[in-house]
């Protein structure tokens, strides 16, 4: 059963938040706490994070940062804060979804949903196993992505940067964020840059068919794909 962590100090926001998801058969926990969160998906056994911009000990940017450094766990902001500025920097983060009160929680239960059914949460892969991701697919065991049915010839960088988008389909990642899930080292990358992979990626993409261009470049932000 997928879980829904949700830090929010609000305790009536929070209640309301655990029995929306709760009622519609979704397991969820709550804390209160910015610091809490991290530990907690490291442990494992978290599918999403619900996350408050204004938690009492750190900023939800500075907690959505951390994850960032090393899960993939889909974060959806909850914020009273609507200044476009704060939602494009929730995305350079790389946040999945930006929801601001007053909010309907049957709404947040269905954007939470939808952040499972990409992230494919509630069917976790075996060995081997090919995962749907719409008209791609991966082997992540074989480190193997087709697309329509069609295995693409990647390198190694290639392969990553992919990989790397699938994983979240539609969110948008960084230059920083593509460099930290695919290169080594600085070295490696100094003369291999993400835009000269997405370049090249592109072009194989085109090569299998594709049309439009599924790699969405998000002018100041990065890269998206759509699968």
């Amino acid at each position: 059963m997928p879980r829904v962590l949700i830090a929010e100090d609000e305790t009536a926001i929070a209640d309301a938040v655990l029995y929306a998801l709760r009622s519609e058969g979704l397991e969820a926990d709550h804390c209160l706490l910015g610091r809490e969160v991290a530990p907690r998906v490291r442990a494992g056994g978290v599918d999403v994070v619900v996350l408050d911009v204004g938690l009492p000990d750190v900023s939800g940017f500075d907690v959505c940062r951390e994850l960032r450094g090393f899960s993939d766990v889909p974060v959806i902001f909850l914020t009273a804060r609507n200044d476009e500025i704060d939602r494009v920097l929730g995305l350079e983060l790389g946040a999945d979804d930006y929801v601001t009160k007053p909010f309907s929680p049957r709404e947040l239960v269905a954007r939470v949903r939808a952040r499972l059914r990409r992230a494919g949460a509630s069917a976790p892969q075996a060995a081997g196993e090919w995962v749907t991701r719409g008209v791609f697919a991966i082997d992540r065991e074989g480190h193997r992505i087709r697309f329509r049915q069609q295995l693409l010839d990647l390198t190694r960088y290639e392969y990553a940067v992919l990989d790397a988008l699938l994983q979240r389909p539609g969110a948008i990642l960084t230059r920083a964020q593509l460099m930290d899930r695919g290169w080594d080292s600085d070295a490696d990358s100094a003369d291999r840059t993400v835009d000269t992979h997405v370049k090249t990626l592109r072009a194989k993409l085109r090569a299998a068919g594709a049309d439009p261009d599924p790699i969405r470049t998000h002018r100041g932000l990065g890269y998206a794909v759509e699968a």
